[in-house]
């Protein structure tokens, strides 16, 4: 490793050390299988700013296909004397041990592991968040296409060069860094969030007869918004406090539950349609309150 980079990677490390939200992290490869990396890109972020960068070329050990070498147009001259995977790995395993880190798809993080198994080694223990299920669950417009980097880059404006490791891996750190500013979620609750489904209001049925014993036994509840846990889960815990659970917001609803999130925006106009319900109901005279989740599994677990 030339020394300029070894310096660029010991900067990036070292802030690590003052405390970052996540590293995100991009590779290219040599040809099709995902373990011939030749570049890899590692930026750091906190607070929704890069506190460092790294990148460097990677020897592959393997060939360049012309395909790849026209989308990134790195070829075998310009690695020749570039370090290889497993002399870059101490530095690496380091660097992601026990980080979140985003990357955008699965494909990094494949290739990631690809070239550790390819050359002995340990696949770094890292808690991997894949800002592409970000996007899809962040921006409703995402949902089902045009989740890509360069789409998602150029609807929010912003500027980076496509088919560059570090330029790749700093794009999809500030789109990441976008959804937790617009959502209100940090890094570690996106971890559970992308796990969830894209929409939460299609998760299986969450219909359910109330305990007769528990505390909020009489009170119908629907649940909306992005929720901390599997809707069916929250609809578990909702019946075992006595609350009949329903679907959908009728003339029969006391109680609607709103993700933590979504409360920040009440007022605003991404309300669900069932919000939008209820607060019509509401001004036609009907008793609904309106709950985040917090609040509402607090007072649910007073009778437990």
């Amino acid at each position: 490793m030339k020394p300029e980079e070894q310096n660029c990677l010991t900067a990036i490390s070292a802030s690590k050390s003052l405390g970052v939200d996540f590293l995100a992290i991009d590779v290219e490869t040599a040809n099709p299988a995902l373990s011939s990396i030749c570049q890899v890109g590692v930026a750091s972020f906190r607070g929704g700013h890069v506190l460092g960068s790294w990148e460097s070329l990677v020897n592959p050990e393997d060939y360049f296909h012309p395909i790849n070498v026209s989308i990134h147009r790195i070829d075998e001259e310009d690695v020749r004397l570039s370090p290889t995977w497993s002399q870059l790995y101490p530095y690496l395993s380091v660097l992601l041990e026990n980080c979140i880190t985003v990357s955008h798809t699965a494909f990094d993080r494949v290739a990631v592991f690809r070239a550790c198994d390819r050359n002995g080694l340990t696949f770094p223990a890292s808690r991997w968040l894949d800002s592409a299920k970000v996007v899809r669950r962040a921006w409703p417009m995402f949902s089902q296409s045009g989740y890509g980097l360069a789409n998602v880059a150029h609807h929010f404006g912003i500027q980076y060069r496509a088919h560059d490791a570090l330029e790749d891996a700093r794009c999809a750190g500030e789109i990441v860094s976008r959804a937790i500013a617009e959502t209100g979620l940090n890094p570690a609750q996106w971890l559970e969030r992308v796990n969830q489904p894209i929409d939460p209001s299609a998760d299986v049925s969450i219909v359910r007869t109330g305990n007769q014993e528990g505390p909020l036994y009489g009170e119908v509840l629907v649940f909306t918004g992005a929720l901390s846990m599997l809707r069916r889960d929250a609809a578990d815990a909702a019946a075992a406090a006595g609350c009949e659970v329903d679907a959908r917001v009728t003339v029969r609803t006391t109680l609607l539950v709103v993700g933590d999130q979504d409360v920040r925006k009440l007022g605003g106009r991404e309300k669900s349609s069932k919000q939008r319900k209820a607060e019509d109901l509401i001004a036609k005279g009907q008793k609904i309150r309106i709950l985040g989740q917090t609040d509402f599994q607090r007072i649910a677990s007073l009778g437990s």
